[in-house]
């Protein structure tokens, strides 16, 4: 319980994962943009806080290379219970995302996302091993696909903003 897994890929570039209407998407075609990829839920006590945040950086950044990856998941207490349309639904109206809205997967688990099994392998949680704990998990990945840092749920999107400037190559 909560080991790292171990992959063979050594970037995120190298997976291909599924939009909110089923279409597959190669997450190779983020290579050279900062991403902070995310797992989120539209009824959690952080979704308000993270999304506003969420929105904020990628609209401060988004011209300079910064993209935020979203994928819905409803592995903890059924907190993102309807479709993965619904979820996007919910991210571009409630809280104006222009960022993706991916299709709604598992980060625990044997039936985990490959890309969730990367990023945890890639930044192991701590004293409890990779396993995601909440939703709003997030992690920073740099330019050339690599990890660079993982935070939990109750670390806002916007604390996440030095490192974010630094991957860009930006005054800190």
């Amino acid at each position: 319980m909560g080991a790292a897994e171990s992959v063979l890929e050594k970037s995120i570039h190298e997976f291909t994962v599924k939009d909110s209407r089923g279409k597959e998407v190669e997450l190779s075609t983020y290579k050279g943009k900062v991403l902070l990829v995310v797992n989120v839920a539209s009824k959690c006590g952080f979704t308000d806080t993270n999304y506003t945040q969420l929105t904020e950086l990628y609209e401060k950044y988004k011209d300079k290379g910064f993209e935020v990856l979203a994928f819905p998941c409803n592995q903890f207490l059924k907190q993102e219970p309807g479709s993965s349309r619904d979820a996007e639904e919910f991210a571009c109206t409630r809280y104006k995302a222009e960022y993706p809205i991916f299709q709604k997967v598992r980060v625990n688990g044997p039936t985990a996302a490959p890309v969730y099994k990367f990023l945890k392998a890639s930044k192991p949680g701590g004293l409890f091993g990779s396993r995601i704990k909440w939703n709003f998990t997030k992690f920073l990945v740099d330019k050339d696909g690599v990890v660079i840092n993982r935070y939990g749920t109750t670390t806002a999107p916007m604390a996440t903003e030095p490192e974010i400037k630094k991957a860009l190559g930006e005054e800190v």
